[in-house]
């Protein structure tokens, strides 16, 4: 199969408030008020926790008949630690997220055995879960100045 290429334009609106689009999509983006934010939604590290959580449950729905697993319901609960004292510049830890955890909840009929192999295959096969656990090229192409 071919690489597809996605794309996402990030807009700065007014204080940390972002309009986020792609394709034909847009949501809205800030940061708590406690992080000096007019929390108006999420913040990008809470977005990063939900696309994970989303991306699970998409491959359970895509390969659930696979494995011959009957989903009545299928649920992600996703949490990360970060320490915010590297954002705000106040120490040299990390910027993004130390650790990851998450629980998939799993409804169904489906042997435990069989629900433990579908897991693990979802661990291997979610987009977003390779990308967090795995480096990235990330990189600048250009800056463009407009006046």
């Amino acid at each position: 199969m071919p690489v597809e290429t996605f794309k996402a334009t990030a807009h700065l609106q007014q204080g940390m408030v972002v309009k986020a689009k792609s394709r034909n999509f847009e949501i809205t983006i800030d940061e708590p008020k406690s992080l000096g934010g007019t929390d108006e939604g999420m913040n990008p590290v809470e977005l990063v926790l939900c696309a994970l959580g989303a991306c699970q449950s998409i491959v359970a729905s895509v390969y659930a008949r696979k494995f011959n697993i009957d989903l009545k319901d299928f649920w992600v609960e996703v949490e990360g630690d970060l320490d915010t004292d590297g954002f705000m510049n106040k120490s040299d830890v990390r910027r993004g997220y130390s650790d990851i955890r998450y629980n998939i909840h799993i409804k169904t009929d489906a042997a435990r055995e069989q629900v433990q192999e579908f897991v693990e295959f979802i661990e291997r096969t979610c987009p977003v879960g390779d990308t967090i656990n795995n480096p990235v090229n990330l990189q600048l192409n250009k800056i463009i100045i407009e006046a």
